[in-house]
This record gives C-alpha cells, sequence and structure tokens, in this order.
C-alpha cells in the first residue's frame, strides 16, 4: 500500500463530492494514479449494476429510485479495498448520505463558483440540467441549495481557477498528509 494511505488506515476510500464541472472524475483519476488506488464513478457503477442509463433511471424511475442506487452503491458495490470514489453530484446531499459516505471514509467537497462550473460545462450536451435558456441561473440556484452540505465534507477544496494537478496537490497536501 502506498505510505500516504497508511496514514488514512481507517477510512477505505476517499469520496470526492461536488457540483457537476468541480472536476471530480478528472481529479479522481489523477489522484488514483498518484496514490496508486483504483478510481470508480458512482455513476457508471449504477449503470453497470443497474444495466441502464442514469438518464433512463430517472426518466422511467424516477429520482426516488435513483438515489436508492447510490445508497446501495455506497452500502454494497465499493471494492473491499482502498479507492479513489467521484460521487455524482447530489450523490452526498439527501438525509443521511454523507454522513454515510464519511462513516466508510474520507469526503472531499471540490467547490467552485457558478460562473466556473458553467465554463467547464457548457459544452457538454450530456448534462440535461443545463440544457436550458439560462445555465448560469440553474447553477447558482443549484450551488445555493447545495454548498451548505458540501461543506460539511472532511476537507474543503476550492477548484476555481487551480489546474488539476494543483488540485490534487491540495488533496494530497490537505486531506492525505
Amino acid at each position: 500500500m502506498n505510505p500516504d494511505l497508511k496514514r488514512q488506515r481507517d477510512k477505505n476510500y476517499f469520496f470526492l463530492v461536488g457540483m457537476m464541472g468541480t472536476g471530480k472524475s478528472t481529479i479522481g483519476k489523477i489522484l488514483a494514479k498518484r496514490l496508486e488506488i483504483p478510481f470508480m464513478d458512482s455513476d457508471s457503477e449504477i449503470e453497470k449494476d443497474a444495466g441502464r442509463s442514469i438518464s433512463e433511471i430517472f426518466s422511467n424511475q424516477g429520482e426516488v429510485v435513483f438515489r436508492d442506487l447510490e445508497k446501495k452503491f455506497v452500502t454494497d458495490l465499493l471494492p473491499k479495498k482502498p479507492a479513489i470514489v467521484a460521487c455524482g453530484g447530489g450523490l452526498c446531499i439527501p438525509e443521511g448520505m454523507m454522513e454515510l459516505l464519511k462513516s466508510r471514509g474520507h469526503v472531499i467537497a471540490l467547490l467552485a463558483n457558478a460562473e466556473t462550473l458553467l465554463k467547464r460545462t457548457q459544452k457538454d450536451s450530456s448534462r440535461p440540467l443545463l440544457q436550458v435558456a439560462q445555465p448560469l441561473m440553474v447553477l447558482e440556484k443549484l450551488v445555493r441549495e447545495r454548498d451548505a452540505r458540501y461543506r460539511e465534507a472532511d476537507t474543503l477544496i476550492n477548484t476555481d481557477g487551480e489546474l488539476p494537478e494543483q488540485i490534487v496537490e491540495n488533496i494530497i497536501k490537505h486531506a492525505i498528509g
């Protein structure tokens, strides 16, 4: 095991939470490579387990079913070894989910302002929430609604104006030690 991880022996997982566009997947992959442990994306794992896309789950079964699948992922589908896990933007928001993540690992919130999020996501047509006339207003509202919950994480990392490598260094410095 990588020496940096020995300091976090009691917690096998590093969960990256935050809004879409904060860099959870990008940062997670770089961090996993640096720490020499696997990377997982909760949405991808849920899609594999459910046999359908997140969009299909939302359309056909609704958000409640999707949130149940997210909880199942955290409780039943994580490997038995250390991993970096990029969580869907809303995974930690429902009552009890941030607490569940913290009981299973170290939660790192990646934060950014709405303008940064829009800049990073505006060309991504796979984000249905942003396929509206005023996507900045949607992002500002989501940031307001979710910010307090994200700030309950073990470590907060601001990603505004930072390159992925700088963000990874900040995570290693502040969350891993």
